[in-house]
């Protein structure tokens, strides 16, 4: 019965100091989050959460009438290889994680008062949020994230280039 106590003291004492770590630690792990895709983009609501709602277009059809009325660059956050698979006819590659080696280009290209969409790969990826932030963060104005994304856009048949060998981009 005394190794039972001295046991459980142990694992209470043990998960007391881990969750006093992961509280203090700048890169904690979220213990709350947002997990349901009917409020927008999943968020685990950690300290660096790139998720900021206010930015998101929920609805697809929004999304088409800013594509149809051509004021915003719509920018793939996705992976250079998932951007060449197939994406929103007319949009930028832009992948999150190679911005520092992309955006001395982007930046040359898209002045800072372009009505940017970033999207990604739906309402379970946060690479379009976490490039909005990237981009704001260096002086873009005008940037709303497109929660959706690709599969959500190619769904409703809307303009895809379905790999980088088609035509007509």
């Amino acid at each position: 019965m005394k190794r039972i106590k001295e046991c459980l003291m142990l694992i209470i004492l043990s998960s007391v100091c881990a969750l006093l770590y992961n509280t203090l630690s700048p890169e904690g792990i979220a213990l709350v989050g947002e997990w349901d895709t009917s409020k927008g983009v999943v968020s685990a609501v950690a300290k660096n959460d790139p998720v900021v709602h206010g930015l998101e277009i929920d609805s697809v059809q929004t999304a088409k009438e800013i594509y149809d009325s051509g004021q915003a660059v719509f920018v793939d956050a996705r992976s250079q290889e998932a951007f060449d698979g197939g994406h929103i006819r007319g949009a930028v590659s832009l992948p999150v994680y190679s911005f520092e080696d992309k955006i001395e280009q982007f930046y040359k290209a898209y002045p800072p008062s372009t009505y940017i969409i970033t999207y990604c790969s739906g309402r379970e990826c946060q690479d379009s949020h976490e490039l909005a932030q990237l981009l704001i963060q260096i002086g873009y104005t005008h940037v709303r994230v497109y929660i959706d994304g690709f599969p959500v856009w190619q769904k409703n048949g809307f303009p895809v280039v379905k790999s980088s060998t088609e035509k007509g981009e």
